[in-house]
């Protein structure tokens, strides 16, 4: 069923609930600005975090292109990031080009589901068409399938989840929301009053026994799934003693709700600089703190794998060249 079909994929991109491989670490904190992925995996740098970091949305399409096509952009791109034209790219200014292609994702994918489900581009789209457009189905899916299906997943606990979330998306309360608060609907991550929303929705994710805490078990049992007989990663002995010495905080062995908004929602860390500083540190032949446009090529694995470039996908925009 198609519709059954776009709700789980709408549920997946909102609730990032899909299940990774045994071996893969997944990952919840929300303030990745650059990435889905993990910077290092299994302990191991990962080079598609830097893609996704320097090329945004577009690294997904970046691999379709010939290798030479691809340089030619990368290089059309560092003249973009070349704000000042004086040859070089600086620190700040591949920080603030990272940051440029976050944003660009967010308000594209704003504008494409505003116009998904207000196609006459209304002023506001009220509650009652969107759930029905979302979520119609449910009213002939039979009750206990859309309870909960055989992979247990709750079409009726999605739906509970997403009414509550539009009520604190709605700043004036009158059931509807503006382009604005569609935005916040759909990225609650982005605005400040939504953190809470995005804590409370992970807090239930992962807090199976619903005691109102995460237990180290729950933790670990979000993160990996591995089948009976299989070696565990080492990755999931180091998430252990991530979750005793850091996430952790006062050591009784549980992660309250202010705990768990420390984790996903970091206020002390700024990802965008951070990766900025991670790109010249490897492109930077000469040591300068800042990058010729032939450091860049010639690390051209490193940036069509990064943020900077959404690069894989600006590498493939029309509008870019």
């Amino acid at each position: 069923m198609i519709v059954r079909e776009a709700v789980v994929l709408l549920v997946l991109a909102f609730a990032a609930l899909a299940l990774p491989k045994s071996e893969e670490k997944k990952d919840r904190v929300f303030d990745r600005e650059l990435s889905d992925k993990e910077h290092f995996q299994n302990e191991h740098h990962n080079p598609q975090y830097d893609h996704e970091a320097f090329l945004g949305e577009e690294a997904k399409t970046f691999d379709q292109l010939p290798p030479e096509e691809s340089k030619r952009r990368l290089g059309l791109i560092v003249d973009k990031i070349d704000n000042n034209n004086d040859g070089y790219v600086s620190r700040e200014e591949l920080k603030d080009w990272i940051r440029y292609t976050q944003k660009r994702y967010i308000s594209e994918d704003v504008d494409r589901q505003w116009n998904q489900h207000n196609p006459e581009n209304e002023e506001k789209i009220p509650w009652e068409r969107y759930q029905k457009l979302v979520y119609g189905f449910l009213e002939s899916m039979d009750p206990s399938e859309a309870e909960r299906d055989s992979e247990g997943f709750s079409y009726k606990q999605m739906l509970k989840r997403d009414r509550r979330r539009w009520s604190v998306a709605d700043s004036d309360g009158d059931d509807a929301l503006t382009k604005e608060e569609f935005g916040h609907f759909l990225h609650p991550e982005e605005s400040d009053h939504m953190k809470d929303i995005v804590v409370q929705e992970t807090m239930e994710d992962i807090d199976k026994d619903n005691d109102g805490k995460i237990s180290l078990k729950e933790y670990i049992g979000d993160m990996y799934k591995g089948d009976d007989g299989e070696e565990e990663p080492e990755w999931v002995n180091n998430e252990r003693e991530q979750f005793n010495t850091y996430r952790d905080k006062d050591g009784d062995g549980f992660m309250d709700t202010e705990e768990v908004k420390n984790w996903i929602l970091p206020q002390d860390f700024d990802h965008a600089e951070a990766e900025a500083r991670h790109l010249i540190y490897e492109a930077d032949s000469d040591a300068d703190e800042q990058l010729t446009k032939d450091e860049i090529l010639s690390k051209y694995d490193l940036f069509v794998g990064s943020q900077a470039t959404d690069f894989g996908e600006a590498l493939a925009r029309h509008d870019e060249f």
